[in-house]
């Protein structure tokens, strides 16, 4: 996969990039990313990427001739997603992930400022994207968020492979509890069924203690969930009262 950012801060990539998942993804050949200065593709002394906005009002407007000409110069004439990160975008979720990590190419517009000409949004970008219902100051902590979710669905980029589907919302449900050495610390003793050897009931409590995690703190993610007759039947043990309490 190749990911190309535009933005008016590459140097932020510096860091996120070269660390963990992604710098040994990067370096098995699994993702090339590359970071682009928008201010290159700028065709005044001063570098200017925004203007203030027709209509007066408050903030400075991104402007569009240098978001133009640097895609256009990047994806030559390739069909890819051009991926505007904006607030206004539909939500990112694991679903977004998993659909954006199909593709062999994404390109990724920061934002900044008060937003970007509206004519980027009609005749550029194909897709918008926000990764939640609050303000940042710019588009690259979106990138590097997108980014992060997208590389460790790679084939090959963790170390366990099976790592990807049994996280926290792969499956629409949170992940249950996890223990590690010592069996036992300050006097709490991790579940006898763990260390049982008895792959089948350990795999029956990871799989209720993800139910039991998901309708205490996340509720609401049951009724989109991938559920079984048996998941439902644990469910309503456990008091839940949802769209299927009444099933068989």
């Amino acid at each position: 996969m190749r990911i190309d950012i535009l933005t008016i801060f590459p140097e932020m990539f510096q860091s996120p990039f070269d660390a963990s998942i992604i710098k040994r993804a990067r370096e098995k050949g699994l993702v090339d990313i590359h970071t682009y200065n928008l201010r290159d593709w700028a065709t005044d002394k001063h570098k200017t990427t925004d203007d203030t906005p027709y209509g007066g009002g408050g903030g400075m407007i991104m402007k569009p001739e240098p978001i133009f000409a640097a895609v256009e110069a990047i994806k030559d004439e390739e069909e890819i997603p051009i991926i505007l990160l904006t607030p206004q975008g539909r939500l990112f979720t694991q679903e977004v992930a998993e659909e954006l990590a199909r593709h062999d190419r994404l390109l990724f517009i920061c934002g900044r400022y008060e937003g970007v000409d509206e004519r980027i949004r009609q005749h550029l970008a194909t897709d918008e994207i926000s990764i939640g219902d609050y303000v940042l100051s710019g588009g690259e902590l979106a990138a590097m968020v997108i980014t992060d979710a997208v590389v460790r669905l790679l084939p090959g980029a963790l170390g366990y492979e099976r790592a990807a589907a049994e996280d926290s919302h792969a499956t629409g449900l949170l992940e249950g509890p996890h223990y590690t050495r010592p069996p036992e610390f300050r006097g709490w003793a991790i579940p006898e069924v763990l260390t049982s050897g008895h792959h089948a009931k350990v795999a029956e409590w990871r799989r209720r203690q993800a139910l039991k995690r998901t309708l205490e703190r996340r509720p609401d993610m049951l009724a989109r969930a991938r559920l079984s007759s048996q998941d439902k039947r644990w469910l309503r043990e456990m008091g839940y009262a949802g769209p299927f309490a009444e099933e068989d």
